[in-house]
């Protein structure tokens, strides 16, 4: 009998003892504080941390648009393109009127924006609230041509989403038509 109490007691603290390691461990990692970062320093982690978001959103996109079988060019600024319906019609410049019909889509295939619902995008290229990936596309065309945009985060809606359909660093699909291209007057 005196060896099955000693044993229960042996086999508790035997439970017991890492437990109280690891809490002391905790509180000791928790009271000691993080060294300071200098500015320079916490500038270079986030230039290291934005480059590998950066080079993960371009494996999404390029992984993304194989599977579908699309023939993507890549602007400098890191912009998915492509023009599946040319024409030899009106190129278009900085300044002109755009008169654009669109679907605006997530990756997953979520449907956020369309023209047929919300009315074409009708605006001055270079002058205009749009973000700058839609604003980069557009300038490749020509009047009437069909094409599709892959927009990673930097050149959409970035780090917060548009705060309503698309969400927080999302990578957006524009598929267009260049309705009209007008030049101001």
């Amino acid at each position: 009998m005196k060896s099955t109490v000693f044993h229960n007691i042996f086999r508790g603290f035997l439970i017991i003892l890492p437990l109280i390691i690891l809490l002391s461990c905790r509180k000791q990692a928790a009271s000691e504080k993080a060294p300071e970062m200098t500015a320079g320093e916490e500038k270079e982690m986030l230039l290291r941390v934005n480059k590998f978001l950066v080079q993960k959103d371009v494996e999404l996109i390029e992984s993304y648009s194989k599977r579908r079988g699309w023939n993507m060019e890549v602007s400098e600024t890191g912009l998915f393109y492509e023009i599946y319906e040319p024409t030899q019609d009106k190129k278009v410049e900085q300044g002109d009127i755009i008169n654009l019909k669109y679907e605006l889509s997530l990756l997953d295939g979520t449907l956020c924006y369309t023209s047929d619902e919300d009315g074409n995008k009708i605006f001055r290229l270079g002058k205009s609230q749009e973000i700058s990936g839609l604003e980069q596309g557009v300038a490749f065309l020509r009047a009437g041509e069909k094409a599709r945009f892959v927009i990673p985060p930097h050149l959409a809606y970035g780090l917060l989403g548009d705060e309503n359909r698309i969400p927080a660093r999302s990578i957006i699909i524009y598929q267009v038509e260049l309705v009209e291209v007008k030049s101001p007057d």
